[in-house]
């Protein structure tokens, strides 16, 4: 099996509006409770700056259950259940109980992709490799992540981090996807996305 090669703390020890960028080219890898490896390239991120931000789960410092991992320390996975749906994952950032974190919207899928397909394919046909990982649901289903893997040291665990990757191409930045009432913080450019890579999710190509 191959070397893990985490990213320490000291990389995520930032706020999300740097760290975002920064995890572009980073692998993410989980180890399944099977012992298989799934892993892709991040090509797209969003960040959640804090309390003042009104598409965050902790704006106003909102704290709970579901959301206590934010404000754990740098390097700690936040999963999450939305829509009665899917996962999403997330890397949490700057300080403990500072709660920033960065949702990684996208992968480009590069290992276990016939596992992934199967995982895909519970929910319907998956019509290329593009689609597999190319949105922050679609990724946590073919990566086999749940809400189980909420609050895993990405810095320590044997199953779940992210270590360096890639240089990513020519990066671009615009607004966050499909945010509801979060006023001016509709339009704050705080998503980047590798601007070649076709694994980027679909809202997201049309930047």
């Amino acid at each position: 099996m191959p070397e893990r090669a985490a990213l320490p703390r000291e990389f995520f020890a930032r706020g999300a509006q740097s760290l975002a960028p920064a995890l572009l080219g980073g692998r993410l890898i989980h180890v399944t409770p099977r012992g298989e490896r799934l892993a892709g390239v991040i090509v797209e991120t969003e960040a959640y700056v804090g309390i003042e931000d009104r598409a965050s789960h902790s704006f106003g410092g909102r704290r709970s259950p579901r959301n206590e991992s934010m404000y754990a320390r740098p390097g700690t996975a936040y999963v999450y259940f939305t829509y009665g749906m899917h996962h999403c994952f997330n890397v949490v950032c700057a300080g403990e109980g500072d709660p920033q974190a960065v949702l990684v919207r996208a992968l480009e899928p590069d290992e276990g992709l016939p596992i992934m397909r199967s995982l895909r394919e519970v929910r319907g046909t998956v019509r290329s490799d593009r689609d597999l990982t190319s949105g922050p649901g679609k990724l946590c289903q073919a990566m086999a992540i749940g809400r189980e893997l909420d609050g895993t040291d990405l810095c320590e665990s044997s199953v779940l981090w992210i270590e360096p990757g890639r240089s990513p191409g020519p990066i671009c930045q615009g607004p966050r996807i499909g945010l509801g009432a979060a006023g001016m913080w509709k339009t704050r450019r705080l998503r980047w996305w590798e601007r070649d890579c076709p694994f980027v999710s679909t809202a997201g190509r049309r930047g």
